[in-house]
This record gives C-alpha cells, structure tokens and sequence, in this order.
C-alpha cells in the first residue's frame, strides 16, 4: 500500500485518541489534512479529509438510491485483518484490485473472477471481507454496505465495520446498511457498537430522484396530475412541475414531480424512450430554484448526482429544439392478408432454428400486432403460467375503418387549418370521431366470427380486450401505455361488440394522436389488432417487472427489479398520488435468492411484504424462462452482446382455487434503457 502519509496516519491516530480513545464523540467528525496530492494511488489505509474520498470513489455499483458515491474496501484476514481502500475509480470491483496487488510476492494467490466471486461472498472460510463505504448526500449518511446477496457472519460485519470506523475521518457517523432482506436479519445479530441504517430511513433522507437523465430546453410550467386527467394541454416545448407523476402525459421536454416515482411508472419509461429528462423532487412546486423560474424558458440538467436549472433566451430555446427534433418514424407497415381469427398460440409460429425467433415476430407483428405476437410465443414457453386465448387481426380494423368512412374522416381534419393549428380544437374533433367510432356498424362476417370463438375462451364472465398494433414496442417510437384495456360480458354479444370499438377508439385518443404528431407518424399507418383472454376477476397483486438489473450498469450483476402493489384497483404503473409499491431488486440467480427492497407499499402494514416467499420464487421462475425463451430474439443467444432485458407484466389471480393466489403473466416485451451500455 505504500506510505503516501505517514504524517496523516499518525495525525489520525491522534484524533481518535483525543476524540475519547476507541469510541469518541458519537457526533464528532473532524477533517484532517488530506493525503493525496495530484493523482490518486491505488489504495489508502485512511480516509482523513472528504476530498481523499472524493478522489478515491465513485458512483455506486448500484444506483438504486441517488446522490451517492461509493469506495469499495477489503479486508484481509489473512494478513493481519490489513485494511485496503480502493482506488475505486481505477479499479471498479473488488476482484480487480485484489488479483492486482493482493495476490502472489508471498500472499496466496487470488483464482479467477468466477471462483473469487463463489469464494469471498458465499464461503464461510474466506480470505477477504468485502464491502464499500458509501456517502449518501442527502441524508448526509455515510454507510458501510455489502453485496446484497454476500453471505458474510455478524463477526465479519462488525470485525471489518470497526477497521473501516477507526481508519476513517467520518467513522462517528458510520453506520450499516443491510443492502438485502438477508443481510437485514444478519444485522439484527450484529453488536450495539454497530448503528444500523434502513434503505427506508435513507430512502426518507433523500430530496432528489435522477430517473431519466440529459438536458432539457422549454417553458417551466406548474401544474397538477389532476388537471392534466382532466384534460389540460400541454404544449412539447413545456417543462413541467407536477405535484404527482400523472398517469399519462403527453410529448414534453421535461417532467419534474414532488412525489418520487416508480422507475417502471408510464411517465418514466416513456421518458426513457422519447430521451426526455425526468426527475423526482420533493417540494417541487415551491422550490425557489424552480418557482423563480416559472413560466419562462430555462435548460433542464438532469444528472446523476444532482440538476441544475438556468435561464435562456428564446433563440436559444428555438434553436435547440430544431437540433433536437426527433426524425420522422415510419411504422412497419401493417398486412391486411391474414383474415382468420386465430387462438394465440398460433400466432407466432416457432422458427425451424431458434436465431429465427425475431423474425417471425416481426412477421407476426404487422398482422396481430406486438403484443399478440410475444403473447404467442409465451403460451409455449414452459415455466410461464398465462391465460389462452384468441386474437383478431389488423384486417378487421382496416375493414371497419374503411366501410364507415373513418379514414376519410381522418384526411379530412388533417386537412382542417383550425384542427392543426388550434389544441382545443383538435381535442374537441377528435372527441366526435370517437363518438362515430363507438356508434358505427361491424360487418356481419365479424360478428359471426366473434360469436363463434367468444364462447370457446369463456362461457360466463367477461372477456378482457386487449390492444396490440404494429405501433407498440418499436425502437425509436415510445407508446409505452399508449392504448387501455377493455372488458364485456361473453353472455351479451353488443357489448362484446362496444368493447372492440373502444379498443379502436384508443387509436384516436388526443394524447396518442399528440405523440404521433410529435413523431412524424402516418396517423392511418397505424393498425388495430385485439388480444383477448379470460378476464381476471380477484386479483390479490399485480405488477411489472424487468428481467435485468437496471440499476447497475452492464450486466455484471444479473438480477430481477420488480413494482408490485396488493389487490388489482391500483396500478403499479400509474398509482394514486401518495401510494407507493413494493419495489425491490431479486438476486434470483444468485445462492439463497436474496432480496433487496428499496420500497414498500403503502397499502400494507409496516413490516409486511405484498408477495411471500414462494410467491415470489414462482414468479422469479417465470421470468428467467421468459429471459432464456426471448434471448434467441433479442439477447445473448442472438449476438447481442450488450445489456438485454425484457418488461413483463404480471398479476397473482385466485380464480382457480379461492384464497390459494396462483401467478398469470400478461405479457413480454423488450426493454430497453439507454444508461446501460450498448
């Protein structure tokens, strides 16, 4: 390790003995001078000013609470208990520096990643105790904190905490945070010399949520989640301050909300997808840093460790929006050529080879839409319980648009200077075209087809109607959430009939219609298929989940993030102001399945979890089935060798067996996140 300061070492063995010895004042903590002076060495045995630890961290292998830096550290066991901080800038995991500097010239030798990685977090015999400091600017909370899934005693814990506690400046204020539910119950062993800090209490310490990063230029505009439900206009050169995150929001340039978000929320996966910035603030909407602003044009910075907002001048504004205009998307064209309905195994057929997957999906797409078209290949993927059912083709859509004028409807408002020009009243034209939409005549073929298969998927009940285009889950073109879905009774064929329509009606919504727009799409390239299964009658929770881990960057530690909320009324991706979900990062791969909860719901008691233990395995089960099932498409059995997941939804149903909850997927698609490497 060197010497870069002797002189600092024994200052800071002064302090602690001036501070009272081994303990001190539980509140003192006390810069001394710094150590490092021009480049960083690889490691430290001390940590004496902030500006050393600056030097040495770096964002966090795992971001899943912002505002945070992080230096990893070892201890060595076999070596005195010998204490390394590390370079973590230079040398990002622990492996890195190990095999570099604690390994031969007299020491044993370090194996290779994976056999380090099986030894020093799983065995009860290891040479090192891994674990990183990390400093949490909001609640100004320094944390010692190992790999969620590390299987380390409560001796380790308290063994390396107090080297960390008496090498360090800030060691008064040191405390653990048990990064899983496992390491949550390995703390409760640890000794009263060890403060233990909650993901909650650090969680309830921070002010700022970085979701979609970038720059953002337009009008600071302050509004409501319930004003824009109720149909206010937002203009895609607006800024906007919300008190919530809204269910649905139009094109802006940027989305600022008082309440924190869900990163798998409507607002913030579509901000991913058009590269917009969002961010969650508390006190948003009397934040002078903002309020001064409102209403004026001003450049958004949405980063990691913290935003910044300035003013700037309208030919500033002007410009970067030019600079910045997204180029026109040209939807697949949709393939009016299938006619006949079709049970939904049948509808992405199974490649001869499995590299063949992608593009029969893609062929599938233009005729039964995406959702349809990945619905399918669910139903024969063994491990994934979901619902059969049937799908109704594009044909069907352009059929009914075509035989009541609709499309000739639509070239006429295009053509309309008052609806391309004027909000109000393109929301307004829109809303009667709806209102035809939902009163004009199917053709009798259809009904006829519709009566003949409704009755094979469910003879009492409602049926659930689904859309699925050739419009959603494109690169380039955001529609997460774009359409609803829609339930009719199977024992009343004109509501079935009504249900269909308003299907066909979301096409023509304003906000969708909006989005469109923004992305230079042929409005009547769009095409309607309908996936429709079983309705799910008592739901006891349903949720979203991702197939990857996107809190950390690349996929150096594969993992499932999961939103689930108790019961079916209230969305995980769309919830109530002031209601929050389970949200929490499962190491399904990894020995013993640790889990790490960054939230939990609101809607449960304290202490209680929405899914149990076996609910979550079946679901953990599921997804890796689903993550191995879609790889030949889109992941690492197709070349991919970049970041690959997968967004699925799910929900628990006690349909089949009253008060014995069981799992149904409702559907995959690819997932994409730009702060993952490509």
């Amino acid at each position: 390790m060197g010497s870069p300061a002797l002189t600092s070492r024994a200052w800071f063995l002064a302090l602690l003995f001036a501070c009272g010895g081994d303990d001190g004042d539980a509140n003192q903590v006390k810069e001394g001078p710094c150590q490092i002076e021009g480049t960083a060495p690889d490691s430290l045995s001390t940590i004496t000013c902030k500006a050393d630890f600056d030097a040495m961290s770096a964002a966090p292998f795992d971001s899943a609470l912002p505002g945070s830096t992080s230096m990893k550290v070892i201890l060595d066991r076999l070596d005195g208990d010998s204490l390394w901080m590390q370079n973590t800038k230079k040398y990002d995991i622990h492996f890195k520096f190990a095999s570099m500097h604690l390994s031969g010239q007299g020491r044993p030798i370090v194996g290779n990643l994976s056999a380090f990685n099986t030894t020093e977090y799983f065995s009860p015999d290891r040479r090192f105790v891994l674990a990183a400091i990390t400093y949490y600017s909001g609640p100004d909370q320094w944390a010692l904190e190992l790999a969620p899934y590390d299987t380390a005693s409560a001796d380790m814990i308290a063994l390396i905490f107090d080297h960390v506690k008496r090498a360090t400046y800030f060691g008064p204020k040191l405390a653990f945070h048990p990064t899983s539910e496992s390491l949550a119950d390995v703390a409760a062993d640890l000794p009263s010399s060890v403060p233990v800090v909650t993901t909650d209490e650090l969680y309830e310490g921070i002010d700022y949520q970085p979701l979609s990063l970038g720059e953002a230029v337009g009008r600071l505009h302050f509004t409501t989640a319930a004003s824009l439900t109720a149909g206010e206009y937002l203009s895609f050169q607006d800024i906007v301050v919300l008190d919530a995150a809204p269910n649905d929001i139009t094109v802006v340039q940027g989305v600022i909300t008082q309440e924190f978000q869900t990163p798998l929320s409507h607002v913030n996966v579509l901000a991913h997808a058009r590269g917009t910035v969002n961010m969650g603030l508390r006190d948003a909407t009397t934040d002078a840093r903002l309020t001064q602003y409102k209403d004026q044009l001003v450049k958004l910075t949405v980063g990691a460790e913290g935003w910044t907002v300035v003013p700037v001048t309208q030919a500033e504004a002007e410009a970067y929006w030019e600079a910045h205009k997204p180029p026109p998307i040209t939807l697949p064209a949709y393939d009016t050529t299938v006619t006949a309905f079709k049970a939904l195994e049948d509808v992405t057929p199974e490649p001869a080879v499995a590299t063949g997957l992608v593009d029969n999906l893609r062929t599938s797409i233009k005729s039964f839409g995406g959702k349809a078209a990945h619905y399918s290949v669910l139903l024969r993927t063994p491990g994934v319980p979901i619902k059969p059912g049937f799908a109704i083709p594009i044909y069907w859509y352009d059929k009914f648009m075509r035989d009541n004028g609709l499309f000739a409807r639509v070239d006429a408002m295009l053509a309309d200077a008052s609806f391309r020009s004027n909000p109000a009243v393109r929301d307004q034209m829109l809303a009667q075209f709806r209102a035809d939409l939902l009163a004009a005549p199917f053709d009798a073929a259809f009904v006829t087809e519709l009566q003949t298969w409704a009755p094979m998927y469910a003879t009492t009940g409602k049926l659930r109607f689904r859309s699925t285009s050739n419009s959603e889950d494109l690169e380039g073109f955001p529609c997460a959430g774009c359409y609803e879905s829609h339930s009719g009774s199977v024992a009343d064929i004109n509501e079935l009939l009504t249900t269909i329509r308003e299907v066909y009606a979301d096409a023509w919504s304003f906000r969708t219609f909006e989005i469109r727009t923004y992305y230079g799409v042929d409005h009547k390239s769009v095409g309607m298929a309908v996936l429709v299964h079983k309705n799910f009658p008592d739901e006891e929770a349903n949720g979203v989940a991702v197939t990857a881990n996107p809190f950390v960057s690349g996929a150096l530690d594969p993992a499932f993030y999961i939103n689930v909320q108790k019961g079916g009324d209230v969305e995980v991706v769309a919830p109530p102001p002031g209601v929050q979900s389970d949200q929490l990062v499962y190491y399904f791969d990894q020995p013993n399945q640790p889990v790490a909860y960054i939230a939990h719901s609101s809607l449960i008691p304290k202490g209680m979890t929405v899914l149990t233990t076996s609910q979550l395995h079946e679901l953990g089960t599921a997804l890796s089935a689903i993550r191995t099932r879609f790889s030949p498409a889109y992941g690492p059995a197709a070349g991919n060798n970049g970041w690959y997941a997968l967004e699925v939804d799910f929900k628990f149903d006690d349909e089949a067996t009253p008060g014995t909850s069981k799992l149904f997927i409702k559907q995959a698609r690819p997932y994409s996140d730009p702060r993952q490497s490509p």
